[in-house]
């Protein structure tokens, strides 16, 4: 079961569909700008929204086609994708398997699950359109996940020698900026793909554990077997707020502000409940969030994408960096792509008091781009 809301206001010919896999947007800041320039909009949310336990994205595309079938039914002549932030992969990884062939689209998820997505009604869109989209959840993760932990079970045991928080290592109490050397944040950058592959191996001995169980219970009942074949793990990844150019502005100089996406409070953001990837199953970890395992990557969509496509940056976004930005422009396989930078901060506020509004010429980007495009 998924849900979506129509906003239109009568006639429309052309439908913007935003669906991000991790959230239900249903106030998303583009609806009135979009409907100003006379197209529909569909926000939609997965079956999983708001709930990393459940989630894989070979399921959100299936969640996302629902949504594309039930548009066509509703007579729109075009349908666009917007995919805002994490959106984004999505709806490269929707676009790179409707326009395959069932026999060609990917069989099983990361975690070995048939995914039936050869089996399924993908209508391919007319267009895409990116803002403030990033490299895929796997990618951003890897760039923010605090390499200094040393238990998975224990979050607040540290190597204090990895750790972007002591002063030691070139940290400095907010609002000044840290400074990190070249030296410290290539022994960082490589610690966060080793605990990146720790995560995997644990998240692939319990897949193989319970299909080990499974096996066992097709020739041989055994209680201990039925519960663990039945038993779904939850890992617990912790202090995942710790990317260095948050913290260090010297780092990929933009118009950001100090701190992530969950604030300036570093401790709270990397230390406390609410963060990336706190509660995942073995499963929706290595389709989510692995760097190495997710097939809903820019890296390997993006090339795909052959549709008209319209890619806004925010010059000020504190997920999204310069280099990140570029190299998503790079990848998109259209030759029919537009680029536009906007003053902003990652949801489209302003960088300072009294600043530009950036969701304004977002929007205004938006509605020149869909009139030239004919959509």
């Amino acid at each position: 079961m998924v849900t979506g809301f129509l906003f239109y206001r009568g006639g429309e010919q052309t439908v913007v569909c935003a669906m991000h896999p991790r959230e239900m947007l249903v106030t998303q800041y583009l609806v009135p700008e979009i409907l100003q320039g006379g197209r529909a909009m569909w926000v939609m949310g997965s079956r999983t929204a708001g709930n990393d336990l459940r989630l894989e994205h070979e399921k959100a595309v299936l969640d996302l086609a629902a949504g594309q079938r039930f548009l066509r039914e509703k007579g729109y002549r075009c349908s666009v994708l917007l995919g805002t932030s994490g959106g984004g992969p999505l709806a490269a990884y929707y676009i790179q398997q409707a326009q395959l062939p069932g026999s060609k689209r990917i069989a099983t998820s990361p975690a070995g699950r048939r995914t039936g997505l050869d089996e399924a009604n993908l209508p391919l869109p007319d267009g895409l359109m990116l803002v403030s989209s990033h490299l895929g959840q796997g990618p951003l993760l890897l760039n923010c996940i605090d390499p200094s932990v040393i238990d998975e079970c224990d979050p607040l045991k540290t190597d204090e020698s990895l750790s972007i928080f002591n002063p030691r290592n070139g940290f400095a109490p907010p609002p000044h900026s840290a400074q990190y050397d070249s030296t410290f944040l290539e022994r960082y950058r490589s610690a966060q793909r080793a605990r990146v592959l720790r995560i995997d191996s644990m998240a692939l001995e319990f897949i193989a554990r319970k299909a080990a169980a499974k096996k066992r219970l097709s020739r041989d009942f055994s209680t201990a077997d039925a519960a663990l074949a039945a038993h779904t793990p939850v890992l617990e990844v912790w202090r995942t707020d710790a990317d260095p150019r948050c913290f260090d502005l010297s780092l990929e100089p933009s118009d950001r502000v100090y701190g992530s996406l969950w604030g300036a409070n570093p401790m709270v953001s990397n230390f406390g409940a609410v963060g990336f990837a706190r509660l995942c199953t073995p499963e929706s970890w290595l389709s989510n969030w692995s760097a190495f395992s997710s097939n809903a990557t820019m890296e390997k969509c993006a090339p795909s994408v052959n549709v008209p496509t319209l890619m806004i940056e925010y010059t000020g976004d504190n997920s999204v960096f310069p280099s990140e930005a570029q190299r998503l422009f790079d990848l998109i396989g259209t030759p029919d792509k537009t680029r536009h930078r906007i003053p902003g901060n990652h949801q489209g506020g302003p960088i300072s008091p009294g600043g530009p509004n950036g969701q304004e010429q977002a929007g205004a980007c938006i509605r020149d781009w869909l009139a030239e495009k004919n959509f």
